[in-house]
């Protein structure tokens, strides 16, 4: 009350002063107001109002400097003669309109400036389309105004609402079936709400603009998809340019977004399709980026913890299974592709795995007495069971042998064993010998994908796991099982990805967006033809390596990556073929010279040793790897604790397979 009283009197002092102010300016019969000293009114409202100086500029300079240059307007002559004391008080008359300023006088908000407020005339709105556009419409396309990047993100549409329906049903059709990328149903809500909405300065603030970045992704995607087959290399280039359009209109969205709204399960599933599209084009640096935020988007929203314990209802339970799924898969395959550190730590996470159900296509109710089916029944969830099961053994093998300390090579066993168990318990329709075909029909579209999908995830693991002792020499071929497996995991691989180009391009885009693009199987053969050129196995090898470049760079819609890539085996082809030769010359002299003494024979089978058998075993065997710190580039390949270089670093690559042949001839000519 005394806070209330204290407001009142000081509103009357402030209108005692006005009305004392108006009475020394205006003359008492109502005739035009003279001013002191013979001068007119010219400054402007606002200078007017708040005792300032004004340069009679239209704007003037405070209102410049203020930002408010559309308030800046001549004194009528009749405001003068309006006296305080005759008008009214009209308390319910604070009006509320957008890009009005939220500040009164610089920034004050005392009692004096609210009784002023209070009392004073609502100002007149203008409505109709022939009406000039208000101050609340300009300030959205303001520069400096908070929604000037909305404006700038909404004209990166579209034009033709057509345009969007047709890459937007393109993208469920054809891919999101396969990635599990965002719910149809709620998808399709959400775009229809936002298409209803009435187009207009006053109604730019109901559009989500964190489901406004997940439009973009999908739009990102779907203009791949939408090139027509055959096209022009002009058509190509314009369709990528597109797509590219809508990827970075995605990633300012996913930006500015957490500003206005917070985050969201749309941010989430936006950042993963940009997580995907990086990997589709290769760009595993950003990819790394982006899904380290899109998992900080989910841990703000607590799925990082089971939705059981935030008591959530068993469908939105569930969905956030499957999405939390998806961030620790591409979270921990990424990081170890590039031996960066992961995002998401087991230690502060309380999840439950995924369970064989799908409940996007219940109710709630239907949902909440819903049972999960036997393996042997899959759903489009099953994939996410086996993939988290899977990215819990890269975490541990990131760990243990890519972490601070050295690891021993029995670790690497250990390890190895375990994604041999995992292999073993994979279901008879995703094992990798013979899967059982059966269910692959029009009930299950799904598991053809995601055998594939599981399959490569499983050969990068193996592959990483062993290639720190892919190149170590032992007396005892100790490391010889490392080189089997990176062998069996890089050929297979190496089949799949001949096989993909007979397929037709929404095919080859599903491949695309796997893990296939986080190692490349080629460069792991064709660094081992590079290391044994000689070997049985190496001719094969460098003629499929052949037949593989041959394709890649037939393909129109190879982008850089592939093409880099294609450029590094050329490179280990090269080298191997000039090794081969080499060898066969310094052979062909040593026996002119010796001909007496025949060359060692060297075995390069690959004989997997008994666990039983006890060979005697040096110290340096079982010794951590200590990589040639005056050599940088010289152990890339063999160093647990450096990553692949990157394809388009054409120098280190050529450093490194020049470094590993010279180590070949050394072992050749010491033989």
């Amino acid at each position: 009350m005394e806070l209330q009283d204290a407001n009142i009197v000081a509103a009357n002092t402030s209108n005692g002063v006005n009305h004392v102010n108006h009475e020394r300016d205006t003359i008492p019969n109502g005739s035009a107001s003279k001013r002191k000293r013979g001068r007119t009114a010219t400054a402007c409202s606002q200078c007017h109002s708040r005792k300032q100086k004004c340069d009679n500029s239209r704007p003037c300079a405070n209102c410049l400097r203020r930002g408010v240059p559309h308030a800046c307007h001549s004194v009528p002559g009749e405001a003068l003669l309006t006296e305080t004391g005759t008008s009214s008080p009209r308390v319910g008359q604070l009006w509320n309109s957008r890009g009005a300023p939220t500040f009164y006088g610089m920034s004050y908000f005392g009692p004096q400036v609210a009784a002023k407020m209070i009392q004073g005339q609502a100002p007149d709105m203008n409505y109709g389309v022939h009406t000039p556009r208000s101050s609340a419409s300009e300030s959205f396309r303001n520069e400096a105004g908070p929604f000037s990047q909305l404006w700038d993100l909404l004209g990166l549409l579209p034009r033709q609402k057509s345009t969007v329906d047709r890459l937007t049903e393109k993208f469920m059709v054809e891919l999101n079936w396969s990635i599990d990328a965002v719910h149809p149903e709620t998808f399709r809500q959400n775009y229809n709400k936002f298409w209803d909405r009435k187009f207009g300065f006053d109604d730019v603030t109901t559009v989500d603009l964190r489901w406004l970045a997940l439009l973009f992704a999908i739009l990102a995607l779907a203009e791949l998809l939408d090139c027509p087959q055959p096209c022009s290399p002009e058509r190509q280039r314009e369709s990528e340019e597109c797509s590219l359009r809508f990827y970075w209109a995605a990633r300012r969205a996913i930006v500015i977004a957490p500003s206005f709204y917070g985050e969201s399960s749309d941010l989430v599933r936006a950042g993963l399709l940009v997580t995907r599209y990086l990997i589709h084009s290769g760009r595993l640096s950003e990819s790394w980026l982006t899904i380290g935020f899109a998992s900080r988007f989910a841990m703000a929203q607590g799925m990082h913890v089971d939705g059981e314990r935030w008591n959530l209802p068993r469908k939105a339970t569930e969905t956030r299974r499957r999405l939390w799924s998806h961030l620790y898969t591409l979270d921990r395959m990424i990081s170890l592709a590039l031996g960066r550190p992961y995002a998401i730590s087991d230690q502060h996470c309380l999840t439950k795995p995924v369970t064989n159900i799908w409940v996007d296509e219940m109710n709630s109710e239907d949902a909440a007495v819903a049972q999960p089916r036997p393996l042997s029944d899959p759903t489009p969830s099953i994939m996410s069971i086996f993939n988290q099961s899977l990215a819990q053994i890269i975490g541990r093998i990131q760990e243990k042998c890519f972490g601070l300390d050295p690891p021993v090579y029995d670790t690497v066993l250990n390890l190895d064993q375990e994604l041999l168990k995992w292999k073993d318990e994979l279901p008879t329709y995703f094992s990798l010998q013979n899967p059982d075909l059966s269910l692959d029909n029009e009930t299950h579209p799904f598991l053809r994908w995601h055998r594939l999908y599981l399959h490569t995830n499983y050969h990068f693991a193996r592959i990483t796991l062993h290639r720190p002792y892919l190149l170590r020499n032992s007396i005892i071929n100790r490391f010889q099982y490392s080189r089997k497996a990176c062998m069996e995991s890089a050929t297979i691989d190496l089949q799949s990805r001949l096989s993909i180009h007979n397929v037709e391009l929404v095919e080859r885009f599903r491949w695309g967006l796997g893990s296939h693009q986080l190692f490349t199987s080629a460069l792991v053969l064709g660094i081992i033809a590079v290391r044994s050129p000689n070997s049985q196995e190496s001719y094969g090898i460098i003629e499929d390596l052949e037949a593989y470049c041959e394709k890649q760079t037939s393909d129109l819609w190879m982008n850089e990556f592939g093409l880099a890539e294609v450029k590094v085996v050329q490179m280990c082809i090269t080298r191997a073929k000039q090794l081969r030769a080499n060898t066969h010359d310094m052979s062909s002299q040593s026996l002119t010279q010796l001909p007496s003494q025949p060359p060692a024979a060297v075995d390069y089978q690959f004989q997997i040793p008994e666990p039983r058998q006890s060979l005697p075993i040096p110290p340096e065997a079982s010794m951590p790897f200590q990589p040639y710190f005056e050599m940088p580039n010289a152990n890339i390949w063999a160093d647990p604790f450096s990553s692949f270089p990157q394809v388009g670093d054409f120098d280190m690559w050529q450093e490194m397979i020049n470094t590993i042949g010279m180590d070949h001839s050394v072992m050749s000519g010491s033989t």
